[in-house]
């Protein structure tokens, strides 16, 4: 991307040792920027070789303490696009994703992507589909669903609150509260399901229940991070 040009959209992408699969995803986004797409890795203390993976391949590669909400925000505070996505590093992108964005800004303020885990289990089809239909129902996203939003209203809602786990939950109420329902882009991301396989899909399903409903109850988010590792 030619650095003099301002970027239409910054993709900001918070990373822990994601060797094995970031070079796949920085290749799906390198069509995206050429068409002029900010790419901004911030990296949270790899030891496994992702910053030199993604060095050459990305327009800002950052170093930031780990925790997502710390990365994001740190990402978001240099990207110069008028539209911020953030993305996974463990995703992979439908095709014109970028596209897919423009479109959907068109109609609502900010939104998010149907997501589809990588497996092929059965089961997971279950949980997929359970996920994008309790998404678009509630208004409310998540980080595997790749949100996005105009870089002016992610400043003025004060970007992810600094919390341990669910700052992408947090962001979403006060974006539904400010700005209306996402845009639900049906095309989906591919995220890895890894964790569901190696803790099982059921024992998955019910921690992230358990999880959600103990912060609508109100326990701190330092607690929920101490439970789901």
């Amino acid at each position: 991307m030619d650095h003099r040009e301002t970027p239409w959209l910054s993709v900001v992408i918070p990373v822990l040792n994601e060797a094995e699969g970031i070079g796949a995803l920085l290749e799906q986004l390198a069509p995206l920027r050429e068409r002029g797409a900010e790419l901004i890795l911030v990296d949270g203390g790899s030891s496994d070789g992702t910053r030199e993976i993604a060095a050459g391949r990305v327009d800002r590669l950052l170093q930031r303490g780990r925790g997502r909400a710390r990365q994001m925000n740190a990402g978001a505070a240099v990207a110069r696009g008028e539209v911020l996505w953030f993305l996974h590093g463990d995703s992979r992108i439908p095709e014109e994703a970028d596209e897919h964005i423009r479109e959907a800004l068109s109609r609502r303020a900010w939104g998010r992507f149907d997501v589809r885990l990588s497996g092929e289990q059965p089961m997971l089809r279950v949980v997929e589909r359970a996920m994008n239909l309790r998404s678009c129902l509630t208004g409310i996203a998540t980080g595997d669903q790749g949100m996005f939003l105009g870089r002016e209203d992610f400043q003025s809602l004060g970007g992810f609150p600094a919390i341990e786990l669910m700052e992408d939950i947090a962001l979403s109420k006060r974006l539904k509260r400010a700005l209306g329902r996402p845009a639900c882009v049906r095309a989906p991301l591919i995220t890895s399901s890894r964790r569901w396989e190696t803790r099982g899909i059921l024992r998955t399903v019910l921690l992230m229940w358990w999880l959600r409903l103990a912060y609508a109850l109100g326990v701190k988010p330092a607690r929920l991070a101490r439970w789901y590792r």
